[in-house]
């Protein structure tokens, strides 16, 4: 047993003097550069769009050291906000500092990183808090400008965006433009009731020629793939009359769906290039299609049903209204706005007065 123990003894000293180095510091060179800043929000431009006059921010950075990072402060419009002097990698520094008071307006939002040396940086963006949106009209709940984004201003929500459409000049700003396989999506959550106006401007293109505008339909149990469940919600499309293009609107009241054709009087000519405001109410006892102003078809109703019809589709039938091939919509959209009540025609002529060119 003594023999033993004094052979480990052996081998563990062996080990110690002959195999295990001291831990030696390594000269990590001269400080030659600057710290490096990225901000990743805000970026350079941001809009900030909440329903809140004051709300909070979430301000990301990244900064990086080819030695070792000293200090850190952030400053919005000139004043300090925070410093930081204390990470776990003094080469690599990712923080994210959030901000509780940010108020409407222009800001300017500074981050400065200096390292051991005395050498720093400073990386500056300018954003911009919205100030929120008031609706204009009586009953508006839904206002999507398309002014270069998918927000809807009312509820600030962002479109689910199918393909790729794009945006043009418009009526106000920019303005959404189709193209092939594209369409924009948004829950209907607050949307809905026994009252239901649509108002927007639209520049139509005959190719192709039929497609889906506006619909708030109910899945298809019975087609799932390529569905037309008319029974509740709205369908409003356009197809082909000879050179023209003719706008028909289809209401589901539960049972059974009610058709609201115009013949010619619901008729745009395509090669005329130009705007043309298109509206439609629904209420418990009528249901009225107006272009320009003008009523181009109108009918009674016993009332809409909007059991299961969880999504609104801009610029195409799909996903709910697709088996006659009424599918994405190239033409040109702007100034969407929904109401939930039946507006009049002398509130649709105001809204046409205070948004045309």
């Amino acid at each position: 047993m003594q023999i033993i123990l004094l052979a480990v003894i052996f081998a563990f000293a062996g080990c110690t003097d002959s195999y295990i180095d001291d831990i030696v510091a390594v000269d990590p060179g001269p400080d030659n550069a600057a710290p490096e800043i990225l901000i990743n929000f805000p970026i350079e431009g941001a809009l900030i769009r909440v329903v809140e006059d004051v709300t909070s921010i979430d301000i990301n950075f990244e900064v990086r050291d080819d030695i070792e990072v000293d200090v850190v402060t952030i400053s919005l419009n000139g004043n300090q906000l925070e410093s930081f002097n204390d990470f776990l990698d003094y080469r690599r520094v990712v923080k994210t500092y959030t901000y509780p008071s940010l108020g409407n307006g222009e800001h300017i939002l500074s981050i400065t990183a200096t390292d051991k040396s005395g050498k720093s940086t400073v990386e500056t963006v300018r954003f911009e808090k919205v100030e929120p949106y008031r609706p204009v009209y009586e009953g508006e709940v839904f206002y999507l400008p398309f002014d270069g984004d998918y927000t809807e201003l009312v509820n600030i929500r962002n479109a689910n965006v199918s393909g790729s459409p794009g945006f043009v000049n418009g009526i106000s700003g920019r303005a959404y433009s189709g193209a092939s396989n594209a369409y924009l999506t948004f829950p209907t959550a607050g949307l809905l009731g026994q009252e239901f106006s649509a108002v927007f401007w639209y520049k139509v293109n005959a190719s192709p020629d039929r497609a889906g505008l506006l619909v708030i339909g109910p899945p298809d149990p019975n087609n799932p793939n390529n569905p037309n469940n008319r029974s509740k919600g709205f369908r409003f499309f356009r197809e082909a009359a000879g050179p023209n293009q003719r706008f028909k609107l289809n209401v589901g009241n539960g049972g059974s769906d009610n058709w609201f054709d115009g013949g010619d009087a619901a008729d745009l000519n395509p090669a005329d290039g130009e705007w043309a405001h298109l509206a439609f109410t629904i209420s418990g006892s009528q249901v009225t299609v107006y272009i320009n102003g003008e009523i181009v078809s109108q009918g009674g109703f016993p009332g809409i049903d909007w059991t299961g019809c969880d999504v609104l589709s801009i610029g195409s039938g799909a996903p709910r209204f697709t088996e006659w091939g009424h599918l994405s919509d190239q033409s040109y959209f702007d100034e969407l706005r929904l109401f939930n009540k039946a507006l009049s025609q002398n509130e649709i002529r105001t809204i046409i007065d205070a948004e045309k060119p």
